[in-house]
């Protein structure tokens, strides 16, 4: 299993218990219920056929990571020692029993089996247990579960930032760099108070425009507990999750085709539509965003829900001391991540520009944290180790200075002869 899909693996675990570990604490008969819960669910696990997870393993996970000082490294999956082989029967095993389910498809596992031991389909040495057939013929088959009926519930939730609802709403196309272009509302909704961390209207709907209004919600109204979005590709994103995790947040994705979950934002958008839009006369972006932003401030927030019986403002600020302020480094949650090779000239490739990196990484795969809108600092890493940020390769100066391998030479002599600062011919250093 390489970083990558580690990284994803321990991702997936913290949105498991997220809400076990929260900084809202809940009574020990109330986690274990909740446990209980997530253990009956089923789970899309990454790099698993399995759809469970036992009570005694989310327990497990949140002893973890309790225990590693709240870090997301802890959460990584540890490699098997008996990594690649089966520890009950072995592949080829496993495939005569699905390919002869395949031809035998109401015959009973048991008779299975036995038919497997006559035709001598079973490996020499192994025995097939009942329990374990059923195991693998569980996972190679698709079972059609039972429909029944889903059970919606209104909810809200119990303080301000504990849930965020984020969507997308389609604007009206307004003048963007001299083009009439299409505009895409991103708005973030306090599911407690009703109140609006950030809305804008961008170009594009795509994640750099959903990071952008996510960064400045967080900075000015700090870190909500969870996050709840749609399916949507910029929702999915590793960088997403990732920013989530990192912050301690969880990131929850509603079911696809099933909007009633974020009815909230919904419901806001509808607002917009018909008390902003509708008597908007601007022509350009900037005057759509101001609009926007007056009548949250002046209108909006200040107008009493029809479902709180308070303002959305009034409502957010009952409870101030429950806020966490976004840290100080926030900046650095959102950069993106990528790895590279430093090649032997100590040079790194990084959208089609070159760095230098220290002499002890070359031929190490390093880890890059960068902003596409800042490509002088660009941060190298090498496990949890920082190196700074690498310098932009500029090769007049290079040409100019000496090399280390150099310099060593020139101090221990080399048994060498030096004739007005230069080596003998055929002794030449290339800088």
């Amino acid at each position: 299993m390489d970083q990558k899909q580690r990284e994803r693996v321990a991702l997936f675990r913290f949105s498991v218990i997220s809400d076990l570990v929260g900084s809202v604490r809940l009574e020990r008969g109330d986690q274990e219920q909740l446990v209980r819960d997530k253990s009956l669910r089923q789970w899309h696990i990454p790099g698993s056929n399995r759809t469970r997870i036992s009570a005694s393993t989310i327990r497990r996970w949140v002893r973890l990571y309790e225990a590693s000082g709240r870090k997301l490294a802890s959460l990584y999956p540890v490699n098997r020692a008996d990594r690649g082989r089966s520890r009950v029967i072995d592949e080829e095993t496993a495939m005569s029993l699905i390919r002869l389910r395949r031809e035998m498809p109401r015959m009973p596992v048991k008779n299975l089996i036995k038919v497997m031991d006559e035709r001598g389909l079973i490996t020499p040495g192994i025995k097939v247990a009942l329990t374990t057939a059923y195991r693998v013929l569980k996972r190679a088959e698709m079972e059609t579960p039972r429909v029944t009926p889903a059970d919606r519930r209104r909810y809200e939730a119990e303080q301000p930032n504990d849930i965020w609802q984020a969507d997308v709403m389609h604007g009206p196309s307004v003048q963007i760099e001299g083009k009439r272009r299409k505009t895409y509302l991103i708005a973030f909704l306090d599911d407690h108070s009703r109140l609006i961390p950030h809305a804008e209207f961008y170009p594009s709907e795509r994640l750099a425009s959903f990071l952008d209004a996510f960064r400045q919600a967080l900075l000015t109204r700090g870190l909500c507990r969870k996050l709840y979005v749609d399916n949507g590709a910029a929702f999915r994103s590793r960088h997403l999750e990732f920013i989530t995790a990192s912050l301690g947040m969880a990131l929850i994705h509603s079911r696809p085709y099933v909007p009633q979950g974020r009815g909230k934002v919904e419901r806001f958008f509808r607002t917009v539509r018909s008390q902003l839009l509708a008597g908007f006369r601007g022509t350009t972006l900037e005057e759509l965003n101001l609009a926007l932003g007056c009548w949250l401030r002046d209108q909006y927030h200040q107008r009493k829900h029809s479902s709180t019986g308070q303002t959305p403002l009034d409502r957010f600020t009952q409870h101030v001391e429950l806020l966490r302020t976004a840290p100080a480094n926030l900046e650095d949650y959102f950069r993106k991540e990528t790895r590279r090779r430093v090649a032997r000239d100590r040079t790194v490739s990084l959208n089609n520009r070159l760095y230098e990196a220290p002499v002890e990484l070359i031929g190490r795969r390093v880890q890059l944290l960068y902003h596409d809108h800042l490509p002088e600092e660009v941060e190298v890493r090498d496990g949890d180790k920082s190196y700074g940020h690498l310098v932009p390769l500029d090769l007049n100066v290079n040409c100019r200075v000496k090399r280390r391998q150099n310099m060593d030479r020139i101090e221990a002599g080399d048994n060498q002869q030096y004739h007005g600062g230069k080596l003998p011919f055929g002794k030449q250093e290339v800088s």
